[in-house]
């Protein structure tokens, strides 16, 4: 790997991918949302910096069409911490230097959690999402091609956007007859004067109707 320049703000990092999601941002102002496709987020168990052991990195959309990741590649790159941990889920992002030290061929598999090439970014808006349990998404879809942790920006009043909150909300994107899928509880938004929405089960129904089971 090449050095990095002084000063540059960027870390050094390599290992292995083990699990590989749709880089999404949720935008919500009460009753309306907007997704942001963004890239990739690459778990990776290895060595960034002086640190070792499991780390988020951000990578584009660019980046994997070319190298097409995979869980159990083994890779470097250098990227830059994260400056606004609300807007990400990645600890890094901003990659560059990408290096393929060992690819693999991998079959996708025909159960959870599904692993593989994860499709394009079109295919995740196409598909549609439904809301994930987070204690669900921790304990069996963090590998999950079709599993998301997205940072959501909430504005609370339409006519003060600076007027924001942030969170984050797990989805998946995945089989609608997944045995693995829990919905967990109806998320709410904060709007103006105290008021609030309901996302109900309906809105996931909708997202998603045009998906049999096993799609």
């Amino acid at each position: 790997m090449k050095p990095l320049p002084p000063n540059s703000g960027k870390v050094n990092w390599s290992g292995r991918i083990v699990g590989l999601q749709p880089r999404i941002r949720l935008t919500r102002s009460f009753d309306e949302r907007y997704h942001g496709y963004l890239g990739y987020v690459l778990r990776i168990d290895g060595v960034c910096g002086k640190e070792t052991g499991q780390f988020l990195i951000a990578v584009g959309k660019g980046a994997h069409e070319k190298h097409r990741f995979q869980s159990g590649m083994e890779l470097g790159g250098c990227s830059l911490p994260v400056e606004d941990h609300r807007l990400e889920t990645a600890g890094f992002y901003k990659t560059s230097g990408i290096d393929i030290r060992k690819n693999v061929d991998t079959k996708p598999s025909s159960s959870p959690p599904f692993l593989g090439i994860p499709p394009d970014l079109e295919t995740y808006r196409s598909r549609g999402h439904r809301r994930l349990d987070p204690r669900t998404y921790e304990s069996k879809c963090l590998t999950c091609i079709w599993g998301c942790r997205m940072s959501v920006e909430m504005i609370i009043d339409q006519w003060n956007p600076s007027r924001k909150k942030y969170r984050f909300e797990t989805f998946c994107y995945g089989p609608k007859g997944c045995p693995c899928y829990r919905a967990g509880a109806t998320r709410k938004v904060p709007g103006r004067h105290g008021m609030s929405w309901e996302e109900e089960d309906w809105i996931d129904e909708e997202a998603t109707a045009h998906r049999g089971p096993d799609d």
